[in-house]
């Protein structure tokens, strides 16, 4: 079995470094959960609470402060308080999170299946749908999956140890309990579920537990209590107790029964999204079902089913669904794919059942292929009305290798069409990041309306009111002090603060407006307007600047 050397992982590492820069600087926040990360991560290191998670004048008491900690870090060494309206530099832990998670799923592979299957398992784990996205955006699911997958290679390596009958180091129990608190620090209780339900899903199947105590299990776990502890006090006193509440209680709790945000989806839909959010592999991974099943009793794949179904079926009976809670098992799946390409030979012939489930899967993913190929020309004509060179070269170099695999892949040259449309998957994103998303200005709304606002800003310490736009990229790029209120509440701030606060108001919120500050003797001025398309809600929005002026 051929293994990798070091100067593979670097390189890996490298490739997928420069994979994931594209983009990095140039997209805007993303509406709706990265501008709150750094809109809470700027404002603690302006106030220098480090302790209590704000956004705006609101506590955030939805996780811990781990996250916030690392984007205040990578923004302080970044960025600093000229460039606070920057998001890239709070992007910064996603792109050293995604890169060392691709080489650690690579290294992995490589150690289960072969150097051939570790690579390519890094490949497709890195171009998958989802990973390009959550790669570069300064939310907490990239850095909370190299957690997992550092807790997932301590675990592998106590039960390899098992299996071949030797000690295990200590590192690795520490490596186990250190990242089980680093988790608790990032994302509380959820991270217990991969933590736990390999082991306890290993139980179940092999009715042995006895390699649990390899990890140390004994005083173990201190070490996650340890890097807990102090600031679960610390927040406890400053939020007198509100925070587990609201954290625990109403957050985590809360979505298990009932779909928060409008994100409740029935059991299956993991599923049903799996095509679209792990295209390109998500093909090869139904594949690689038949071959799956045959080496079930291998003890690699069972721990690797072991580490994929616990966390999947919690989060299919969860209420609240959202693409990138399984996230986390995407690493094992693209070594089982993987594995199947490289190491695997399925010798007994589908049922005919199962052919055609499967050629019907392979005809959606080359339908979603080709229509990712000319995503980024069609985005571009529809919201523009005009196409940018470079995304006619992206869609002429991705097509021919999508047809290339699809062609490889009819001809049973699996593992060839395999890397084709990874080529094809790099192709694509290139130029979605650099030649499509930069020209889509109309949805750049919240850039434009806080461009305008510090052109006619009056004061040093002005204030903008929002009262038809509220998305919280607005809030991240305009300031702290930014308020998301309505006619009336806008109207009598503007009222009691006239001189340094303006009001971004709709169209269609107008004449209201006009209405509610002729109430408080005053009339209204515009200094601007910005007209686009709110990506959140799909609105259409004309946002007019206006001051308070005496009549």
């Amino acid at each position: 079995m051929k293994t990798l050397n070091w100067r593979h992982y670097v390189a890996l590492a490298l490739l997928t470094f420069g994979l994931f820069l594209p983009g990095r600087m140039t997209l805007p926040p993303l509406d709706r959960d990265e501008p709150r990360y750094m809109e809470a991560s700027a404002q603690m290191l302006e106030t220098r609470n480090f302790i209590d998670v704000r956004f705006l004048d609101q506590p955030r008491y939805l996780q811990p402060a781990g996250i916030y900690w690392l984007e205040a870090g990578a923004e302080a060494l970044f960025g600093g308080v000229h460039a606070r309206h920057l998001a890239w530099p709070y992007r910064i832990p996603s792109l050293i999170a995604v890169t060392l998670a691709v080489t650690l799923t690579a290294y992995l592979g490589a150690n289960l299946f072969g150097g051939p299957a570790g690579l390519l398992a890094g490949a497709l784990l890195a171009v998958s749908t989802l990973m390009t996205a959550e790669g570069r955006m300064a939310t907490i699911d990239t850095v909370l999956l190299l957690d997992i997958l550092l807790i997932e290679t301590a675990l592998l390596s106590a039960f390899l140890d098992r299996q071949a009958d030797r000690p295990t180091r200590l590192a690795t129990a520490l490596l186990y309990w250190v990242a089980i608190g680093c988790g608790l620090m990032l994302k509380g209780p959820v991270v217990l579920i991969p933590a736990f339900g390999t082991p306890l899903a290993l139980w179940a199947v092999e009715r042995d537990k006895a390699w649990w105590s390899r990890l140390r299990p004994a005083w173990g776990w201190l070490l996650s209590v340890a890097i807990v502890l102090p600031w679960c006090v610390a927040i406890d006193i400053v939020s007198h107790g509100h925070f587990f509440s609201r954290a625990v209680g109403t957050n985590f709790l809360g979505k298990i029964g009932h779909g928060q945000q409008a994100h409740g989806m029935l059991p299956g839909y993991y599923l049903l999204v799996f095509g679209l959010s792990f295209w390109p592999g998500s093909l090869f991974a139904v594949l690689a079902l038949p071959a799956i099943w045959q080496h079930r009793r291998d003890a690699r794949v069972r721990f690797l089913l072991c580490w994929i179904l616990p966390h999947w079926l919690v989060f299919e009976c969860i209420a609240t669904k959202l693409p990138h809670y399984v996230l986390p098992t995407y690493p094992a799946i693209a070594m089982l794919a993987a594995a199947s390409l490289t190491a695997w030979q399925v010798h007994k012939p589908l049922a005919r059942w199962a052919r055609w489930l499967m050629t019907t899967y392979a005809i959606i993913w080359c339908v979603i292929g080709v229509a990712f190929c000319g995503a980024g020309v069609c985005l571009l004509w529809q919201l523009e009305h005009h196409v940018t060179p470079g995304a006619v070269i992206a869609t002429c170099g991705a097509l021919p290798l999508m047809i290339l695999a699809i062609r490889l892949l009819m001809h049973g040259e699996r593992l060839h069409g395999a890397m084709s449309a990874v080529a094809a998957a790099v192709v694509i994103h290139a130029g979605l990041f650099i030649a499509v998303i930069p020209a889509l200005d109309t949805i750049r709304l919240a850039p434009r309306a806080a461009a305008l606002f510090d052109d006619y800003r009056p004061c040093a310490e002005s204030r903008l009111v929002s009262v038809s736009y509220s998305e919280p990229s607005l809030a991240f790029l305009a300031g702290a002090s930014t308020r998301f209120l309505g006619i009336d509440a806008a109207a009598d701030l503007m009222g009691k603060d006239g001189e340094c606060t303006l009001v971004l108001v709709d169209r269609r919120d107008e004449s209201a407006f006009r209405a509610a500050m002729q109430q408080h003797g005053r009339n209204i001025v515009e200094y601007g307007r910005v007209a686009g398309l709110n990506y959140s809600n799909g609105h259409k929005l004309d946002l007019g600047l206006f001051a308070g002026v005496m009549p």
